[in-house]
């Protein structure tokens, strides 16, 4: 179900691509009413991402866009402008991710749009913020990743850096401006004023750094892959069994002895060498082979019911398919369906968050391209019929 928090809020997308399409998302989820503004001609890119098509619709946008309605608009035409001024004058936000310069050009920058509308909220979502050396080049999730520094401890040791799997090089981007968005609408209602936002991912994975980068203020050290370790905390990471691996966290002190006590290692639990986290760091491989030797005696199963009896925080390690056949995830509603028009019942993953008492209205599925022209330039822009045929005539919209 999606939420009404932000009920009534009209937030005009101009966005593209993961990092735009799903912090536009989040806030569409809030209850605010998302129109997604496309070029006319093909539309988000995201709706050609290979490889997986619903009945011509590519799984990927649909993941990152419920709750939004499609308009086509060319911001390249004068008379295409015009039209958006009319949508600018009774909207509240507007949220983009073009590379500098690109706004000035189509006439949709905040100072020009704040004279429209001076209560109007503009978030840029930039790669690099608006100035600085690297400020006008191209950069996806990946390129963010490895110049934030992130990559440089993600991975096994004395291997290649990686990735992490979920892109939060894009994300991050979303999650702030999703949050920065409401800030600034709470403000406005107690201002009256509008403002500009502007979000830069590098910065905003920068941000995510927390403790890894007070290491290297406070202490000097430059954190390298440490697998799925912990820099602070021993035994703390994943670990095979006699079938299917599992992840065991040991993140303070009072779990240490029960987890030798399920492991039936009377030995590892009064060695005083490890009887302290500083102490289990400095002999961070003596106590993970330890430990990873008695795992191997039993099957995932039946350790996670003996760790978890103790009450020692460990996990299976999911695989997609098994994530949501989980009964906490689906306790919990992270698996949901919506009804599209053109591809019957998608499933998607859910709304994490829980709001009481519930003000829920049930969430609109990703819209086709220019499916809801008509309705948003006839409601908001005010336009009839003909003058709409007439743009659509010259593809404008």
């Amino acid at each position: 179900m999606s939420h009404k928090l932000l009920e009534g809020i009209k937030i005009l997308d101009l966005s593209r691509m993961l990092a735009g399409d799903y912090g536009s998302m989040l806030l569409g989820d809030m209850g605010a009413e998302v129109i997604k503004i496309e070029p006319p001609d093909e539309g988000d890119p995201l709706r050609k991402m290979p490889p997986h098509f619903v009945k011509g619709e590519s799984a990927y946008f649909l993941s990152v866009n419920r709750n939004k309605k499609s308009v086509t608009l060319d911001l390249r035409t004068e008379k295409g402008k015009e039209v958006f001024y009319k949508l600018v004058k009774k909207s509240d936000v507007v949220f983009d991710n073009f590379r500098p310069g690109i706004l000035e050009k189509l006439g949709a920058d905040y100072d020009t749009l704040s004279k429209i509308n001076p209560r109007i909220i503009c978030c840029s979502i930039l790669s690099f913020g608006r100035t600085g050396p690297y400020a006008d080049q191209p950069a996806f999730d990946l390129t963010i990743q490895a110049l934030s520094g992130a990559m440089s401890y993600t991975g096994e040791p004395g291997r290649l850096p990686v990735r992490m799997g979920i892109p939060m090089g894009d994300l991050a981007g979303s999650l702030f401006a999703a949050f920065a968005i409401s800030s600034a609408l709470y403000r406005r209602e107690k201002t009256g004023k509008g403002c500009r936002i502007d979000l830069s991912l590098l910065d905003c994975l920068i941000a995510l750094h927390t403790y890894v980068a007070q290491y290297y203020f406070s202490g000097g050290q430059v954190s390298g892959p440490i697998g799925s370790g912990h820099m602070s905390v021993v035994p703390y990471g994943a670990f095979a069994t006699k079938d299917k691996p599992i992840v065991i966290a040991i993140f303070v002190e009072k779990f240490w002895k029960g987890l030798c006590e399920v492991l039936g290692d009377k030995e590892l639990g009064e060695d005083e060498r490890f009887s302290s986290t500083a102490g289990r760091l400095k002999h961070r491989d003596e106590v993970n082979e330890r430990i990873q030797k008695r795992l191997l005696e039993k099957n995932r199963k039946e350790w996670l019911e003996l760790l978890r009896k103790a009450q020692i925080p460990c996990a299976p390690i999911l695989s997609i398919d098994e994530v949501f056949e989980d009964p906490q995830v689906i306790e919990d509603g992270m698996k949901i369906e919506v009804e599209h028009s053109v591809c019957g019942k998608i499933e998607m993953v859910g709304d994490p968050l829980k709001i009481s008492p519930a003000e829920e209205k049930k969430h609109s599925p990703p819209p086709l391209l220019s499916e809801h022209t008509y309705e948003i330039l006839s409601n908001l822009a005010g336009l009839n019929g003909d003058e709409i045929n007439k743009l659509k005539e010259k593809k404008i919209v």
